[in-house]
């Protein structure tokens, strides 16, 4: 059987685009409050870092658990980790339950790290990114009294346990990319971005670089993806400032950063140049990335909070959608850029929103 959408309307919701009519520059909540104290059944392996809190009281019998398997990088990366971490959170404290987390090290590791997890009897294990897929399929087919939940992974085919909660980044960028399209002085902007081996990467970069032409027929396009493997191309800022900096000295005025602490590197690099705007990936990075702030105008949000919150929560009453879970997109508010983006572009981007909407605008992904 294929895989299908649970969802069958895509809701952007790009707050930004009214925020100064409405007198409110907030995007959907994400919550940070902290989960039920819980304790740790064993001691990871060397390569694992393992996520818990201390001085947990006695459980009830047969507590309702949850696990999250993050991707290579620090549950607290500022970005699509982070994100699902929250969401996690968000679900235990709404449901009064248990959630735990496991940093992934390497990607040898994503079959053990989910296992733990197994071994521990958690209910519901989400794990984080399009490389923990083949993992998360066969721990969902090995164990079907378990819930899982994979963050941008696509399902072929359905299994009643396993959600994938996938997004279409490419609306998202192509949102971002009319905004900076029409914002450049340069005529030039640029992306910063993780391994192409991942699909919701390009889908971001081509949305992005269509956006922008879409506004600005005459904009040249400057992207870049990481050389690396999964185990480093979401996690080297260093190499993030240093292709930034290069689309900065090539004429780029408007920068995207897309892949995780890598991303976080450009932003914080463009940030130094004065009269450079920049673009946030996942979240919105003005608070989550404050460095940025001097050039954030935006971020192209996937809003995974609340769809990893939401998943748990359908799991937990019985109402679970094995298959693709659609999540929503959109603009994250322009904060200190209100100012900036004028109303003949604020009007823009609500025409492009509407094209996106009902499919008479293309963004260009998957490739022709």
């Amino acid at each position: 059987m294929t895989g299908f959408i649970r969802r069958s309307a895509i809701l952007l919701a790009v707050t930004a685009l009214f925020a100064a009519a409405c007198g409110n520059g907030d995007e959907p909540a994400a919550t940070t409050a902290a989960a039920p104290a819980t304790t740790e059944a064993q001691e990871p392996s060397a390569d694992v870092a393992r996520g818990d809190m201390d001085d947990a009281p006695e459980p009830d019998a047969d507590p309702f658990t949850i696990g999250l398997v993050t991707d290579t990088g620090k549950v607290d990366d500022k970005s699509f980790n982070q994100s699902a971490w929250e969401g996690a959170q968000q679900a235990a404290a709404a449901l009064g339950v248990e959630a735990r987390y496991i940093e992934t090290e390497a990607a040898k590791d994503y079959e053990n790290n989910i296992n733990l997890f197994v071994e521990d009897d958690a209910d519901v294990i989400i794990t984080v990114g399009f490389g923990l897929a083949d993992a998360t399929i066969a721990a969902a087919q090995a164990n079907p009294e378990i819930y899982f939940i994979g963050v941008d992974q696509f399902q072929g085919e359905v299994m009643p346990n396993l959600a994938g909660l996938i997004f279409p980044e490419d609306k998202s960028g192509f949102l971002a990319g009319a905004l900076a399209g029409m914002l450049t002085e340069t005529n030039k902007v640029g992306a910063v971005l993780g391994t192409d081996l991942v699909p919701p990467v390009v889908a971001f970069k081509e949305g992005w670089e269509h956006g922008a032409r879409y506004t600005n027929p005459d904009v040249e396009t400057i992207s870049t993806y990481h050389p690396g493997g999964l185990d480093v191309a979401f996690g080297d800022p260093d190499w993030g400032a240093t292709t930034a900096r290069q689309a900065l000295d090539q004429g780029a005025d408007v920068i995207f950063g897309a892949g995780g602490t890598t991303g976080n590197g450009a932003l914080i690099e463009i940030a130094s140049q004065e009269g450079a705007y920049c673009v946030g990936v996942d979240t919105d990075q003005w608070n989550t990335v404050p460095e940025a702030q001097p050039c954030l105008v935006t971020s192209a949000m996937k809003l995974i909070t609340p769809g990893v919150a939401d998943l748990i929560e359908a799991a937990h009453g019985g109402s679970f959608p094995g298959g693709n879970f659609v999540g929503e997109v959109g603009l994250a508010p322009f904060h200190d850029f209100e100012g900036v983006v004028t109303d003949e572009m604020r009007a823009t981007l609500a025409s492009v929103l509407a094209g996106l909407n009902d499919g008479s605008i293309p963004t260009g992904y998957p490739p022709s």
